[in-house]
C-alpha cells in the first residue's frame, strides 16, 4: 500500500494551493531564473540604447590662435581637434574650419565641409565663394548656398573670444542627403 494514496481504487487527488509540488517548485524556480536572465540581458540594452536621448555633450571651446592673428575681412582656415577626439585618433582627430573675422572683436567660423555630401569646401578670395569641388557647390561669403546640388547652407561653429584669443566650439556636423 502507498503511504501517499492508502486506496488504490481512490485516483491521486490535487494537491491544495497550500501545498507545493516538486514539479511546480520547479517550474517556479526555472521561471524566476528565466526572467532574472531576461532582465540581465536587456537591462544594459535599453541602457545603450536610450541613453544618448539623455546625455549632454561637454561644451568644448578650442582655442584657434590669438586676435591679433587674424585681419578684419580675412577668411582663414583654422585647424584644431574634434569636440570628442578618441584617445587612438591620431591625425584623424583633427579638423578644421574657414574663421573670418568680420569687426575688431567678432568673428564667424564655417565648417569645411559641403552640406551636401561631406566633402572639404575651398575659400576662393578672389570671387568671395566657398566651393565644393567635388560636386560643384557653390556657396557664397555668408555661407547660404549660391549653386549646386547642396541641400543646406554651410554648417556654422559658435565663436568667441576670450583672454585675447580666438575660440570655436565644434560640434558634430550632420549631413543633409536629398
Amino acid at each position: 500500500m502507498n503511504e501517499s494514496n492508502p486506496d488504490p481504487s481512490q485516483p491521486c487527488r490535487e494537491p491544495t494551493p497550500e501545498e507545493i509540488t516538486r514539479r511546480r517548485f520547479l517550474e517556479r524556480v526555472s521561471l524566476s531564473l528565466i526572467g532574472l536572465g531576461g532582465a540581465i540581458v536587456t537591462l544594459p540594452l535599453i541602457g545603450f540604447i536610450f541613453a544618448p536621448l539623455f546625455r549632454k555633450d561637454p561644451d568644448v571651446w578650442r582655442t584657434v590662435g590669438a586676435v591679433g592673428d587674424f585681419k578684419v575681412g580675412d577668411t582663414t582656415a583654422v585647424k584644431f581637434l574634434d569636440s570628442s577626439p578618441l584617445p587612438w585618433g591620431g591625425i584623424a582627430a583633427k579638423t578644421a574650419a574657414w574663421l573670418r573675422r568680420t569687426s575688431e572683436q567678432e568673428f564667424v567660423a564655417f565648417a569645411i565641409n559641403c552640406s551636401h555630401l561631406g566633402c572639404p569646401v575651398r575659400w576662393q578670395q578672389s570671387a568671395q565663394l566657398f566651393m565644393c569641388p567635388c560636386h560643384g557647390g557653390v556657396y557664397y561669403a555668408d555661407g547660404t548656398v549660391a549653386a549646386g546640388p547642396p541641400p543646406a547652407p554651410l554648417a556654422r561653429y559658435p565663436v568667441r573670444v576670450k583672454d585675447g584669443v580666438v575660440q570655436i566650439q565644434p560640434k558634430p556636423i550632420v549631413i543633409q542627403r536629398a
